[in-house]
């Protein structure tokens, strides 16, 4: 049956014994793509694809010389964290591995790459065994490797603290994404007109982490989803937002919230202490391995389980909806992050929203009040995509705040593609008999339970929340002052944040450590990140000197001056490829699949101190974007996100059961006491009117209208105050460019009246196990 340009197979929809009879709504496909089986997938830039069109201009990422690696490795990245002694033995180790068999490691890596290269089949040198160590690790996601956002409130008071209008709101908006991506009419990404990869956009929607019990995970891709699925109570439920053929938006913002709230009305029949029970998601929290024999547990239960699971990771995504409000800003950052452990009244029962997550997928979390946020799977997609599809997300959802994102971030033009999606409202749509071509109700996703696997939830239960016992998050929200004033000093407003975060350390416990922050590489085809170590040599002396009683105010403001110019500097020979992180652990890899013992470096005192980040550090954001944050990496040791905006300077901080609240603390008065040596904004401010008032006054003694002085020093040392610079697209650690001015757009209304709502009591079923709502 053919309606306008969709072509459907008519089917029954009887009671469900076994597996659904019609799966065709949800268009979950018979074999799914793996991330391996995507590597060589560079777009198709002959058709016409906006989105991957520029994939085949970008450099291969390149491999440093052995040399230049190992020298910044003693020299920058080690020498502030070992004694003198240690670094001697260091030095011997080094030029150990370099007459050794660090030169043969390198030739291997560099044939590798080079018929890799020939091949089409890997992207960069480093792309699979970067992946392997993701999918390798063994350990729970939760903590370990799950990022946050936060998203900002948006502007309407009515939708923003209303739980299922921002939710529809949300999931509208990301549907739309969706269709923009699967159309491959997604704008690029782009720095300083330069084509960043895309490549992470392929596995953003309909993609799912696998358990395996050998520790090798891989990512499945339902490339052709075009359903949601929804997370409520504990319960599972999902519905179509695209339609199959052309990617279109099938629902609009009014369609899903009558469909979400049918959900809720159905998911809150059932008490939470007995949906906690049967709450499935706990197992995404397992250790991997653990996993993996819980989901083969299910599947040997009944196809019909088999079945529910391919619904779930075939999803475009898993929007949850929380029953929890929290009261303050700590407890939404721990919220976003791995859930809440709470139990119900007199009862060793859990009733936390730990158990209402599915952690192998990107979530979409909206909380009772209206927080609303995201936690992804990070073993695929790096913090810079998921910036990418919140901020087109968010700037959808709420227009007219937009307005502030995409001025300042990339203009206008760049979510035209968002607000323009097509949107052909499946409600309207009948066939002969009247019955709708495309189903839209949402259907309840239905597990066969047995007593072995309620006792598996219990335990997975009581392991996750004996993690979550022992983790503290803590939130500073700064609002002194932020990149304004820092770049009106003449500092990056990044590496001055990476002092910082080092200084409130070194204040505490009186020493640096091993520090990490990772610096986007994808202006390189496939590039992802490169390690950034913070803690320098002239980070230790910032450290020190600011700490030293009897240094001068000079003093310690020059040293913070050296420590930032360093970190600048260093940030971008990263950013070029030229870190030392990838490229030692590539040869590594390389090494182990030699067969051949393992040189001694890599069991180094040097190699195990490059490997142990007590300070794990990222700068993901924008106006979108409230909180950003993640766990720790090690026991002792501190997950600090942060985001650096024009007017304050917020960081989300982790530790298990370190001093958590104290180290933000130290935080707070660490900028204070840094704020007192800078210059303040409103002598930069006058400085910047007198200049402009005597240049212009100049320029018409000469005759002239031309401003050219206006590009002295004295204008160009404080850009980004004036706005004769934008912010970056997204993240970016270089320079900010200037932008164009923003096209303009119009927001997208839905002209289709509503023709129908759905009533989910009145269709229930309560003999078939698949529930047609």
């Amino acid at each position: 049956m053919k309606v306008g340009n969709h072509t459907f197979e008519s089917s029954d929809e009887g009671s469900w014994n076994g597996k659904p009879k019609d799966v065709r709504f949800a268009q979950v496909p018979e074999t799914p793509l793996s991330v391996r089986s995507l590597l060589s997938c560079t777009g198709n830039s002959e058709t016409g694809s906006l989105t991957y069109g520029s994939q085949h201009q970008l450099p291969r990422l390149p491999i440093p010389t052995l040399p230049e690696t190992l020298h910044k490795l003693q020299n920058v990245v080690l020498k502030a964290l070992l004694t003198e002694d240690e670094m001697q033995q260091v030095e011997q180790d080094i030029q150990d591995f370099q007459n050794g068999l660090g030169p043969a490691l390198q030739e291997a890596l560099i044939d590798y790459d080079e018929e890799s290269a020939a091949s089409g089949e890997i992207g960069s040198y480093v792309e699979e065994f970067w992946n392997e160590s993701y999918l390798a690790y063994d350990a729970s996601v939760v903590l370990n490797l799950n990022p946050y956002f936060v998203l900002e409130d948006g502007p309407d008071p009515k939708v923003a603290h209303d739980q299922l209008k921002r939710a529809a709101s949300l999931c509208f908006a990301a549907s739309k994404v969706a269709s923009a991506l699967r159309n491959e009419t997604l704008e690029p990404d782009t720095i300083k007109g330069k084509p960043l990869c895309m490549d992470q956009f392929k596995v953003l929607f309909g993609a799912s982490r696998q358990p395996s019990s050998n520790q090798n995970d891989d990512v499945h891709v339902y490339s052709d989803s075009c359903h949601v699925a929804v997370l409520c109570n504990n319960q599972f439920y999902y519905f179509p937002v695209l339609w199959p053929m052309s990617g279109n938006v099938a629902v609009d913002e009014g369609d899903i919230l009558e469909i979400l709230r049918a959900i809720e009305r159905h998911a809150m029949e059932t008490s939470p202490e007995e949906a906690s029970k049967e709450a499935l998601g706990v197992f995404t929290s397992l250790p991997r391995a653990q996993w993996a024999a819980a989901r083969q547990g299910l599947i040997e239960t009944s196809e019909a389980n088999e079945n529910a699971l391919t619904l779930i990771d075939s999803a475009l995504f898993v929007l949850v909806l929380d029953s929890y409000a929290p009261q303050t800003i700590h407890e939404a950052a721990a919220n976003m992050l791995h859930g809440t452990n709470q139990l119900a009244s007199g009862e060793t029962a859990q009733i936390g929203t730990c158990l209402n997550r599915w952690y192998d997928k990107l979530q979409i979390i909206i909380l009772a009040d209206g927080t609303s946020g995201i936690n992804f799977e990070h073993s695929s997609i790096d913090g810079h995509t998921a910036l990418r599809f919140v901020s087109d997300v968010f700037a959808e959802t709420v227009i007219s705040f937009a307005e502030s994102i995409v001025d300042v971030i990339h203009g206008r033009g760049r979510i035209q593609h968002v607000v323009d999606a097509i949107v052909d409202r499946a409600a309207v749509y009948a066939d002969e008999t009247n019955r709708p071509v495309l189903g839209v109700a949402p259907k309840k996703i239905i597990f066969q339970m047995t007593d072995q696997l309620r006792k598996r939830i219990y335990f997975a239960e009581t392991a996750l929340c004996d993690e979550l016992s022992a983790s503290d998050t803590y939130v500073l929200e700064f609002k002194d002052y932020g990149k304004s004033l820092i770049v009106g000093n003449k500092m990056s407003p990044d590496s001055f944040v990476q002092m910082s975060i080092l200084l409130a350390y070194y204040k505490l416990y009186g020493k640096v450590v091993c520090m990490y922050e990772p610096v986007l590489t994808k202006a390189f085809y496939h590039g992802r990140t490169e390690a950034m170590r913070s803690a320098t040599p002239l980070a230790k002396v910032f450290c020190e000197v600011w700490c030293n009683p009897e240094s001068t105010k000079e003093q310690k403001l020059s040293a913070l001056r050296a420590a930032v110019n360093e970190h600048s500097n260093l940030v971008k020979e990263s950013a070029a490829g030229k870190g030392v992180d990838r490229h030692l652990y590539s040869l590594k890899c390389i090494a182990k699949r030699s067969g051949l013992a393992m040189p001694a470096f890599f069991e180094s005192i040097g190699w195990k101190t490059l490997n142990h980040t007590v300070l794990s550090t990222s700068n993901c954001g924008n106006p979108s974007l409230r909180l950003f944050g993640f766990g720790p990496v090690v026991a002792d040791g501190f997950g600090v996100g942060y985001i650096i905006k024009d007017q304050g300077l917020t960081y989300s901080v982790s530790s298990k059961h370190r001093q958590t609240q104290r180290y933000v603390r130290s935080l707070a008065t660490t900028l204070k006491e840094i704020q007192i040596l800078l210059r303040p904004l409103s002598i930069i401010q006058v400085h910047k009117k007198r200049t402009n008032l005597a240049d212009i006054t100049d320029s018409f003694k000469d005759g002239t209208r031309t401003l050219a002085r206006q590009e002295s020093s004295a204008i160009s040392e404080y850009p980004d105050i004036w706005g004769e610079r934008s912010a970056p697209s997204t993240y970016q650690k270089a320079d900010d460019t200037p932008a164009s001015a923003p096209p303009k757009s119009k927001p997208f209304f839905s002209v289709v009246s509503r023709q129908h709502s759905f009533d989910l009591l009145s269709k229930i079923d309560r003999h078939n196990s698949l529930v047609d709502l």
